[in-house]
């Protein structure tokens, strides 16, 4: 018995197991409002990354509670939604957490409206977790517009002078910045619905609208 035992001590470790893939789209679903928008964006979005990057990329969206623990494992989390938005205990909980340990969540507001239900009511839940001052506007020169393709300024969406919001393109991002790095960018644009298209129409764009999206991720997986 002892001979066994130290020949199976003598046995090399293990080698830990390689992840299968660098990125995972993860939507949060949470209790109030309205999650599960855009539907077609995440495709896109993946895509996209395919194309232009060598990330070994997951093909499918991940739906993930956020009350559930299981989203503090992913790298990079979506929040969208056109309703009211207020958390409950275990989804503030879960969402502090997540960005105060290095999580990077882009939110986008699909009002696109500066004064909408949605943009009023998440403000409110960053200011809640966060202190009132903790979402500013991003600087011009922010390492987000150079982190992949480089961009003078954020770019515009179709959506924005469709007179169904306040009739202006938003020429800023805003985000909540711990430790020097972005963990939270809140889009008021509506990119969720510039890139929910049928992915066959992506060859009649004269610019990718999606190149901004692997920018996002880029910057969230390298920053």
């Amino acid at each position: 018995m002892a001979a066994a035992g130290i020949a199976m001590a003598a046995l090399p470790a293990a080698a830990p197991r390689a992840l299968p893939y660098d990125f995972r789209f993860t939507r949060l679903r949470y209790n109030s409002g309205d999650w599960d928008v855009d539907q077609r964006m995440p495709s896109n979005l993946i895509t996209a990354l395919i194309d232009y990057t060598n990330l070994r990329v997951d093909p499918r969206e991940h739906v993930v509670a956020l009350s559930d623990a299981a989203m503090l494992t992913a790298p990079f989390c979506y929040l969208a939604g056109h309703k009211l938005v207020e958390f409950d205990a275990a989804e503030r909980r879960n969402f502090e957490r997540y960005v105060r340990n290095g999580g990077f969540v882009l939110v986008d507001d699909c009002n696109h409206d500066i004064d909408g239900l949605f943009a009023k009511s998440f403000e409110a839940q960053m200011a809640r977790i966060f202190g009132p001052a903790a979402l500013k506007k991003l600087p011009p020169r922010h390492p987000l517009l150079r982190s992949f393709f480089k961009f003078d300024a954020p770019p515009a969406t179709g959506f924005e002078l469709n007179g169904w919001g306040d009739d202006l393109v938003h020429d800023y991002l805003k985000g909540i910045t711990i430790d020097g790095r972005l963990g939270v960018l809140y889009s008021n644009k509506d990119y969720g619905c510039e890139w929910d298209y049928d992915w066959r129409n992506k060859r009649f764009l004269a610019e990718d609208n999606t190149k901004f999206a692997v920018n996002i991720v880029m910057y969230a997986l390298n920053s």
